[in-house]
């Protein structure tokens, strides 16, 4: 199986991804103690420092190495603002799956439309790959404005597909194909 690159990208926002460091664990333990995240990810709890150091350095590593997915750490003016992890990666099929988090301070602002857009406009255009999709709680409602500001197409809802604290919900399916960019022709 393919490894994905070390990347780090940037935003005409000026916004910028990377992999995410050891230091950024406690901007992790910062966000991942709201209330509306969590209502969304089903995160453990209590979720320690130690959960999130390793997540931002080993956990996070291996899975770009092995091939399996990617952490990008969205950063503005250095600081850690949100995050986009790639999963369900299928390489021979060459689709994935993206989601998402922003820190409450950060939400409302486009920076997370910016920045999926643009780790789909790399993952599609500089990768190869042909299909990302999002699949996101049908309530969530911040979320899915985020995924059609940032091009993507609704295609349905999976039924009781997906979980949070509070028990199971149903997840709207959103993709981005090749053909849906632009520069595609």
């Amino acid at each position: 199986m393919p490894s994905f690159p070390d990347a780090t990208l940037t935003t005409s926002t000026g916004l910028t991804l990377s992999s995410l460091m050891a230091s950024d664990a406690s901007a992790l333990m910062s966000a991942f103690s709201d209330a509306e995240l969590r209502r969304w990810l089903p995160l453990p709890s209590p979720y320690t420092m130690d959960l999130a150091e390793s997540w931002c350095t080993s956990t996070s590593r291996e899975l770009l190495e092995s091939g399996r997915g990617f952490v990008l750490g969205v950063r503005d003016r250095d600081a850690l603002v949100a995050s986009i992890d790639a999963k369900r990666v299928d390489w021979r099929a060459r689709t994935l799956e993206l989601s998402y988090w922003t820190a409450a301070s950060h939400r409302g602002h486009g920076v997370m439309s910016t920045a999926v857009r643009r780790v789909a406009d790399w993952v599609i255009g500089e990768l190869g790959f042909e299909r990302i999709e999002l699949r996101i709680a049908t309530e969530n409602v911040g979320s899915l404005r985020t995924a059609a500001r940032a091009g993507f197409v609704r295609e349905g809802v999976a039924r009781n597909a997906g979980f949070t604290d509070a028990g199971r919900v149903d997840l709207a399916v959103f993709s981005l194909i090749r053909s849906d960019r632009p520069s595609s022709g």
